[in-house]
């Protein structure tokens, strides 16, 4: 079997499978995980490395080269510091727990152990946390705990948590057109949207994010944010600024919900025109250094210098623990008030599922989207962040939860995993509520 499959084949595959009906159709066949592990294959080795060794930029995409570049993706490209502040990280606390050999339903019929389910999803990191304390940490593919991982589209539910507080403050007016705030769009799709439709993912674009197709919306949007080379004699913008006010309505704005990370480009940019900061300095200032940050992060940078808010962002799981620890304490963390209570339960009360249903997601099936997070609307009022190839915030307030997985699948739609990703989030809150009850 030839292990170097493409992530854009596997992508077509299971583009396939999504949308064509899951019980009808057969899984993509995917590369064993501990046959692409970086180490073991030994990328990037060597002073310089061979090049079939080599990860570039131009072969991300070529698995399992992603295993290696989403923890070094510094290395590949420019990016800003987010910086962590000049004070010592708050405390996480250590209550480790044996919990590899926790057992669950994958959704398949197949009990499958914790540690299993890791090394099925290609797991780069997974920190869990209960009362705020780590109960559960484990590194794969040669992360490091001090390594920031690329959090690909969960960078977008960084981006609506300082939206949703500069909302708050009274700085940013939700029901307002995009166009008051950022002229340069008066003639695209967001002339006549308003903040929170775009926020919710609710307008009507011209645009679409099928990785299966290299002409659609979603190439054009990489290669304008230098994320992806472009062709030889490419016609298209080839930085962000240039690319979005090309891009043209399509229906109506807040009819439903329909995927698009370039309505977060445009919440990142009227972001920084409103305040007058980098995405970078707002995630050090607002997010990082109050929360007490471990480590710096960083945000990608286009070839125009502009910072990608909807994919670009990179952090430790470990620093994202302690972001999901203080939206689970509404705000509150590292002895301070880091975002709004009202900010916290605005994002947990979602928006509305009804909408939702236009995506087509029945994996899904009773979620709603809102400030760029996921809603399940399930009984413990868990919300998450989710990101391209398996990243996870995992936020359970009634067990007291945070789980953050960093991933380097092959797939890159978070709904392939999805039923045995909550399966597990479920049995880890089923086990520490077994805990908190024991005598």
């Amino acid at each position: 079997m030839n292990f170097r499959l493409t992530q854009l084949a596997i992508a077509a595959a299971t583009a396939y499978f999504l949308t064509a009906g899951c019980e009808a159709q057969p899984r993509p066949q995917l590369p064993p995980p501990e046959a692409t592990d970086p180490v073991a294959l030994k990328l990037m080795e060597g002073f310089p490395p061979p090049p079939e060794k080599t990860v570039r930029l131009a072969n991300v995409l070529q698995f399992p080269n992603a295993r290696w570049a989403f923890h070094h993706m510094r290395e590949l490209g420019p990016t800003a510091t987010v910086w962590h502040g000049p004070a010592n990280p708050s405390p996480l606390a250590q209550a480790p727990r044996e919990l590899e050999q926790l057992r669950f339903d994958d959704g398949q019929g197949r009990q499958v152990s914790l540690l299993d389910w890791q090394k099925s999803t290609y797991t780069d990191a997974l920190v869990v946390l209960h009362r705020g304390k780590i109960i559960y940490e484990r590194y794969d593919a040669g992360m490091k705990p001090w390594q920031p991982h690329a959090l690909w589209s969960m960078s977008k539910s960084l981006t609506g948590l300082l939206a949703a507080q500069l909302i708050q403050e009274g700085r940013i007016d939700a029901s307002a057109p995009v166009s008051r705030y950022l002229p340069e769009l008066k003639d695209s799709a967001w002339d006549d949207a308003t903040v929170q439709q775009t926020l919710d993912m609710t307008t009507g674009v011209q645009y679409d994010e099928d990785f299966s197709n290299p002409r659609s919306g979603i190439f054009q949007y990489l290669i304008a944010g230098g994320l992806v080379p472009a062709p030889a004699n490419y016609p298209g913008p080839r930085n962000m600024t240039a690319y979005l006010p090309g891009v043209k309505k399509a229906g109506e704005h807040g009819v439903g919900f329909q995927y698009k990370t370039v309505d977060t480009e445009v919440i990142g940019w009227l972001l920084q025109r409103v305040t007058g900061q980098s995405l970078a300095q707002l995630l050090s200032e607002r997010l990082w250094a109050p929360m007490g940050a471990g480590e710096d992060g960083y945000v990608w940078v286009d070839p125009n210098g502009t910072q990608l808010a909807s994919v670009g962002v990179g952090a430790t799981a470990r620093d994202l623990a302690r972001l999901g620890e203080m939206l689970r304490q509404q705000g509150q963390y590292n002895g301070r008030e880091v975002l709004s209570r009202a900010v916290v339960a605005e994002l947990r009360k979602g928006a509305d599922p009804e909408k939702f249903k236009m995506a087509g997601q029945p994996m899904r099936a009773g979620y709603s989207y809102h400030d760029f997070w996921w809603i399940p609307h399930d009984r413990d009022g868990s919300f998450e962040a989710k990101g391209l190839n398996g990243q996870h915030v995992h936020v359970n307030p009634a067990a007291e939860l945070v789980v953050v997985k960093l991933s380097s699948h092959p797939v890159p739609n978070t709904a392939f995993t999805h039923v045995q990703d909550r399966q597990a989030f479920s049995a880890l809150a089923g086990a520490v509520r077994s805990a908190r009850s024991a005598p």
